[in-house]
């Protein structure tokens, strides 16, 4: 069974979760069977700290998902993490707008709750401030779902260390959700000593930057047509090819361990936690039971000062952004 990991304020999560957002939407074609399937499976491997959001799939598909997914369980057996603030069309999913206003916050958890078909939700993350609200308004009205039981713990997801301290500062926030790995380490100089400074726990999205780590995705050759990937500036054609020859020392290690390069990428995501003295926990993404165990297996891969010294050098060098500029929004 896969070892826990404290976050803090009496949460404690499988030391990989399972980021949900690619079983319903956004990379590639999708089969709900099968994701039910990949539910279950990362259940059995002890896998049992599930990520998802109201944003992720048209029309609330993944937290309908997830909800069915918990009609099999006992709920107290899997850990639930979901995020408000994205405003989609319903049918189409066009992003139309981003809220986080304190009327909003009770709205958009009471739905989630239907959705889920739960009493609770175990984390709850404001999933990306909208651009008028106070992120002190905001914590205050999620501390309200807190106190009437709604929510066990609060979480601020794409913040800076400036937002986590205010947030905080209301109430305790439990995880910070930013994006952190081999290719984007930004926040090791700004979110993540303040979360060690706090006691945060770091969740850790998009472990191999939208799978360009695992050494199986470095252009948008084979992929979807409505694939995310297609649209992301590390993928373009100008950035593609220099950042795949980075993985040259992610390979070898992999080689040398026994292990794949996705493996390696976890690995070194778990060992921030003793580097920089706080709880991080990866989330990949998964859409098969292969790729299930293969993430599982980085749990057990010890990396060396050797190793963590070759693979240092990397994110200086990534070219791209990890995200194109956001959308206008009315």
């Amino acid at each position: 069974m896969m070892r826990m990991v404290h976050l803090g304020g009496g949460l404690d999560v499988s030391a990989l979760g399972l980021g949900c957002m690619g079983l319903s939407e956004f990379l590639g074609p999708t089969d709900r069977n099968e994701a039910l399937d990949t539910l279950r499976k990362a259940a059995d491997l002890g896998m049992t700290f599930l990520d998802t959001s109201d944003y992720y799939g048209v029309d609330f598909a993944n937290e309908r998902l997830i909800g069915d997914f918990l009609a099999e369980r006992k709920r107290e057996e899997i850990t639930v993490a979901t995020k408000f603030a994205a405003i989609r069309n319903p049918g189409t999913g066009e992003l139309v707008g981003v809220r986080s206003d304190p009327e909003y916050v009770r709205v958009a958890c009471e739905a989630s709750l239907r959705r889920l078909g739960t009493d609770h939700i175990d984390l709850y993350y404001l999933h990306h401030p909208d651009y008028t609200t106070p992120i002190e308004d905001t914590v205050a009205a999620m501390a309200e779902l807190v106190s009437a039981g709604k929510v066990r713990h609060l979480g601020l997801s794409n913040v800076t260390a400036e937002q986590l301290r205010a947030g905080h500062g209301v109430h305790p926030i439990t995880a910070v959700q930013n994006e952190w790995s081999l290719f984007t380490r930004d926040d090791e100089n700004s979110v993540v000593p303040l979360c060690a400074e706090l006691g945060i726990g770091y969740v850790a999205y998009a472990p191999f930057s939208r799978g360009f780590l695992t050494g199986r995705h470095v252009s948008t050759d084979g992929l979807a047509e409505d694939d995310m990937r297609r649209g992301l500036p590390r993928y373009d054609a100008s950035n593609a090819a220099h950042n795949a020859a980075l993985l040259a020392p992610v390979e070898r290690i992999a080689r040398q361990r026994e292990a794949t390069m996705a493996q390696v990428a976890l690995a070194w995501l778990l060992r921030r936690t003793e580097i920089h003295g706080i709880p991080v926990v990866p989330i990949p993404g998964a859409k098969s039971p292969v790729r299930l165990r293969e993430n599982a297996g980085a749990v057990g891969i010890e990396l060396t000062a050797e190793d963590l010294a070759a693979l240092d050098p990397i994110a200086a060098q990534v070219k791209g952004e990890r995200m194109p500029p956001p959308p206008a929004l009315d």
